[in-house]
Parts: C-alpha cells; sequence; structure tokens
C-alpha cells in the first residue's frame, strides 16, 4: 500500500485543528482529542498520523478487496 500523502491539518483560533486532504475537509478535531492529535502529529510521521485520524488511510485497497473470490459469495 503506498503511503499516505496529500494530508494538511490547520489549528484555529477556537483550538479546533481542521485536517483537510487534497483540498477537502476529512476531519475536524476539538477540546481534548485535538490536543492529542496536535502532540502525536509533531511526535510522529504527520503524513501517516493525520490518515490515520480521519480513517483515510484504507483508500486504495477497497477495490481489490471487494473483488477478492472470498469476499464475491461464488466458491
Amino acid at each position: 500500500m503506498p503511503r499516505p500523502h496529500g494530508f494538511t491539518y490547520e489549528q484555529r483560533t477556537d483550538k479546533s485543528v481542521l485536517i483537510t486532504h487534497q483540498g477537502r475537509a476529512a476531519g475536524t478535531l476539538r477540546g481534548g482529542r485535538a490536543e492529542k492529535f496536535l502532540a502525536e502529529v509533531e511526535s510522529g510521521d504527520a503524513q501517516l498520523v493525520m490518515a490515520r485520524w480521519t480513517g483515510a488511510y484504507k483508500f486504495g485497497n477497497e477495490r481489490t478487496a471487494k473483488n477478492h473470490p472470498r469476499n464475491t459469495g461464488r466458491r
């Protein structure tokens, strides 16, 4: 699976964090979750952290998995 890319985040004045993926909003974090996210993104791979927090780390393999013989119902 390719490494995640295209994520950015913006810390807003109300202490919330807006995460975008290729210019589109992917998630908004507030309060304790925003603080946890900021601490994690500063200490690790920012792209991977943002992908994991938004759930977008799965993109790319769903189509392949959907067409796998065990998932088609045919035996």
